[in-house]
């Protein structure tokens, strides 16, 4: 009750206020606006944030986080565009609803299991991380070495279909994570005589370049070519209760959701993948889906929001970021010497409950925001997109100077923004490039302490139990993932002899 008291003390001072509406607000519209995506906003947003105390930040981050995948379904319901990446599935079934002259049923019961699914992610945040962390408390170096690794080999293995360009981009952030002075021996590593890398390569110039700058230059390039929404009519309180006719699916794609989101690396899209097949596959009408069917709806938008919150999971226990919207919020909590991890949970409780009860109330902030103002946000996404690049162009650059007051970080910002946009022309996943930055520190230091510890014995990874079960987890994916590239291959190779 105590917690509870200092988390409602936490949330009611009037900036956190101001950044759990603002976030929540501008989440919502940044998602409706195909292209941007909160990855985009956060790295602008990024800079300023560093000025805030954490839960102020956290909580403007992660309302941006959430806010966007509620957003990102208005354009994909209404005109057969995504907002976001991962509101793909969501045009399958809300886009043929809309050509039947049921778009108001369609966005209702988008944001009824967004909300949902939202809700049950915080419920689960709320049960896990603390047992979590209490487990966390008994790691060792080993353990989070191991930790760290596993992450990284989650995130390549997520990547389906592109698991060798995942990991070489992966090994270009553990490269980037290398250069500048490396404290252990007080040798230079990758400087090349260049003063201004021995500090290394900064994160806030890599992400602005890799997610911002980038995505500048494709809006900047590419034509407008979403089409005009439709009219709307009607309440969109009618359609909110929908949802709970399909209880099924809504609650199993929500849960589908947290576990996505728990572990590292996977992220929105293939929770939302399988919760989706799943449904299809449980349905007593399974050719409705793609058709206009309300469970393929229910169980794109359920599943893909109930990921931020999860994935706050590892964050918050183990000092580990599973993608790169938590890599960058794990940044914030660095810059003011908050160390996500078991220490958290006892030295900070009033803050962690802070978080809790912030993530509560945004999606409650972001369900009411939409039923009020839906209309006003589908004007607002049809905002001209190179209008918006050069916005985002001239943010970045501000925004990366400003962090440091470098004229170095801006041109870096540069060049990591053309190095995006030609992986995203080639369909190359940048995110690895992040969680290598991130990781790589943590990784090569956890390591070095366990194995001075063990004074050079590898077996130090083997011998603790929870080290080997990671170690297990780790293996069990390479071999699920090699297994499932076999599979595909003969598939193929069948398809190949069966061609006439």
């Amino acid at each position: 009750m105590d917690a509870i008291l200092a988390g409602l003390s936490q949330l009611g001072q009037w900036h956190v206020l101001i950044a759990l509406f603002a976030g929540a607000i501008s989440g919502v519209i940044i998602g409706a606006i195909p292209g941007l995506g909160p990855a985009v906003a956060i790295a602008v947003l990024l800079p300023a944030t560093y000025a805030m105390d954490p839960l102020t930040a956290l909580t403007l981050l992660l309302g941006i986080y959430s806010g966007a995948w509620y957003g990102g379904a208005i354009p994909a319901i209404l005109i057969n565009t995504p907002g976001t990446p991962v509101n793909v599935l969501t045009t399958y079934d809300g886009y043929p609803m809309t050509l039947a002259g049921q778009a108001r049923r369609a966005l209702s019961l988008a944001y009824s299991s967004s909300f949902v699914g939202g809700i049950v992610s915080v419920v689960v945040l709320i049960a896990m991380a603390q047992p979590l962390a209490d487990i966390a408390s008994n790691f060792g170096s080993a353990e989070f070495a191991m930790a760290a690794l596993m992450a990284m080999v989650l995130v390549v293995v997520a990547h389906r279909g592109r698991v060798l360009a995942a990991a070489m981009t992966l090994a270009f952030g553990l490269f980037l994570a290398s250069v500048g002075l490396e404290t252990a021996f007080n040798t230079q590593r990758f400087t090349f005589g260049q003063v201004w890398l021995q500090g290394g390569v900064p994160l806030i110039p890599v992400v602005l370049g890799l997610f911002a700058m980038s995505q500048a230059f494709v809006l900047l390039l590419e034509d407008d070519q979403a089409g005009e929404p439709p009219r709307l009519t009607g309440r969109f309180f009618q359609g909110l209760a929908e949802a709970f006719r399909y209880p099924k699916t809504l609650f199993s794609s929500s849960g589908f959701g947290v576990f996505m989101g728990i572990l590292p690396g996977v992220g929105e899209f293939l929770a939302q993948f399988f919760s989706y097949t799943l449904a299809q596959k449980t349905s007593k009408t399974p050719d409705l889906f793609g058709k206009g069917a309300p469970e393929g709806l229910i169980a794109s938008e359920a599943a893909n929001n109930a990921v931020p919150a999860a994935a706050l999971v590892p964050l918050l226990a183990l000092g580990i970021p599973g993608e790169a919207l938590t890599a960058m919020m794990l940044s914030v909590f660095m810059v003011h010497n908050v160390i996500p991890g078991p220490e958290l949970f006892a030295t900070r409780p009033e803050f962690i409950s802070g978080l809790y009860l912030s993530l509560l109330a945004m999606n409650v902030v972001i369900l009411i925001f939409l039923l009020f103002a839906t209309r006003l946000i589908v004007a607002l996404s049809r905002v001209n997109t190179k209008f918006i690049g050069v916005v985002i162009l001239a943010l970045t650059l501000v925004g990366t100077y400003t962090a440091s007051y470098n004229i170095v970080h801006p041109l870096m910002a540069l060049v990591f923004g053309l190095i995006g946009f030609i992986l995203k022309r080639h369909n190359i996943p940048v995110v690895p490039i992040v969680l290598g930055l991130v990781l790589g520190p943590i990784f090569e230091a956890r390591l070095r302490q366990a194995l001075g510890t063990a004074a050079g014995d590898m077996a130090i990874f083997v011998e603790r139990p929870y080290s080997a079960g990671l170690l297990a987890i780790m293996a069990i994916a390479m071999i699920g993932i090699a297994l499932a590239n076999r599979q595909r291959r003969r598939r193929e190779r069948t398809a190949a002899a069966g061609d006439p």
